[in-house]
């Protein structure tokens, strides 16, 4: 994402990986500095906030090595080549939750680390499920969970959720928000 006001003039590839590649970029900053940062690169992501008939939200008690442990989260996952943002979040709420949804509704989209990384997380909200046979990836370690909304704002507020976009997404989705939101996060 870059509006313009900086250039990346070169690229030096450090590594490439599955979910990310490392480089140290070129650039001059839009007062004209000139110098060299460590950039991640991300394909991106998307997020669900799942709620059923009761307005219980599906999270996923799940463990993250990098974080050191267990962490609960959205159902969430990496954008394939190719892939629209929706369709990675359908088929992520249907790998690791074993759910389909009816109802979709865009609540935006966040930059998660910006400082050195182009990763942005697509959220959406979801209705309208049904239950189909969940297929998570052999190294993802998940247990599926079903919270009252308030329990999981408690959650958050308590830190027993930690995980951003979980935390981002939660609010957004909000029920007792005045309005919907439209397709593409607008109000």
């Amino acid at each position: 994402m870059n509006d313009g006001d900086d250039c990346a003039t070169s690229r030096r590839p450090l590594y490439r990986g599955q979910v990310v590649d490392l480089g140290i970029e070129a650039v001059c900053l839009p007062d004209g500095q000139r110098l060299e940062l460590e950039v991640v690169r991300h394909p991106g992501g998307a997020a669900v906030v799942a709620l059923d008939e009761r307005e219980r939200v599906c999270l996923l008690r799940q463990y993250r090595h990098a974080a050191g442990g267990w962490l609960w989260e959205l159902p969430a996952g990496k954008i394939d080549r190719g892939e629209a943002p929706e369709q990675t979040a359908r088929r992520e709420l249907e790998e690791e939750a074993g759910l389909r949804a009816a109802d979709w509704c865009s609540l935006g989209s966040v930059l998660t680390t910006p400082g050195f990384c182009d990763e942005v997380i697509h959220l959406y909200r979801a209705r309208g499920l049904t239950r189909v046979a969940a297929r998570p990836q052999a190294h993802e370690l998940i247990e599926v969970h079903w919270v009252d909304y308030d329990e999981a704002l408690q959650r958050v507020r308590g830190g027993d959720i930690r995980d951003a976009k979980t935390i981002i997404g939660l609010q957004l989705a909000r029920p007792d928000q005045p309005g919907d939101l439209e397709p593409g996060g607008q109000t």
